[in-house]
């Protein structure tokens, strides 16, 4: 929800996956210390899976994007596999050996990764996703969101407080939930568009998705 009708929150950048990256490993590193093989709040996945598959999404979104013409019809040919049958499907896993503080530091490589590819990429570039071809913009948006959602599920298993900057969540909101309510609390309407909560008259979701297409 933008300050006044009619007027945009501003386009999703290169700085808020920056940005969203650096609040998720400050805050994370304070569980450090933690049982990260508890569950990530209502996911099957535990702590330490969900914060490996964020730092792969971010990663993977920015091997989609990288290439001098991306495909647009597929994934870059990355090879996906579980670490166990019901966990997350990954093209790298980290290093148990490392602990969680070398867990973070994949998370925070994988997210300048990502914002090193969205900064230099040109506006016009378009690569695949699941959920439709999108462009630069978008894919700093889906790693925002991936972002702020997972931390919120790997801090509840570990008992962090975590509530990211409502202009963020509201620039997110705008680029790829077309259907968002229009709550005054933007990181909690983000909660309610991602199936984590319910909204006063908006049951949970149980089925949910963002829409990346770029405006033509």
């Amino acid at each position: 929800m933008s300050d006044s009708p009619g007027t945009s929150p501003g386009p999703v950048t290169a700085a808020d996956v920056e940005q969203a990256v650096r609040l998720a490993v400050t805050t994370l590193r304070e569980g450090a210390t933690a049982d990260w093989s508890v569950p990530a709040g209502a996911l099957e996945w535990d702590c330490w899976e969900t914060t490996e598959h964020l730092a792969d999404d971010l990663f993977c979104y920015a091997a989609q994007l990288g290439p001098a013409v991306p495909p647009v019809d597929t994934h870059v040919p990355l090879q996906w596999a579980q670490a166990r049958p019901g966990g997350p499907g990954n093209a790298f896993f980290a290093d148990r050996a490392a602990g969680p503080a070398g867990l973070l530091v994949l998370l925070e490589a994988s997210g300048a990764i990502l914002t090193a590819v969205v900064r230099t990429a040109s506006p016009d570039k378009r690569a695949f996703h699941v959920f439709g071809v999108s462009d630069p913009e978008g894919f700093a948006a889906m790693g925002v969101v991936e972002t702020l959602v997972h931390v919120h599920d790997i801090a509840a298993g570990l008992g962090l407080e975590w509530t990211p900057p409502a202009d963020l969540c509201d620039r997110v909101l705008a680029r790829l939930f077309p259907d968002a309510p229009e709550d005054p609390d933007r990181w909690a309407a983000l909660l309610w568009c991602t199936g984590r909560t319910e909204l006063p008259g908006l049951p949970r979701r149980t089925e949910w998705r963002w829409y990346g297409a770029p405006e033509k």
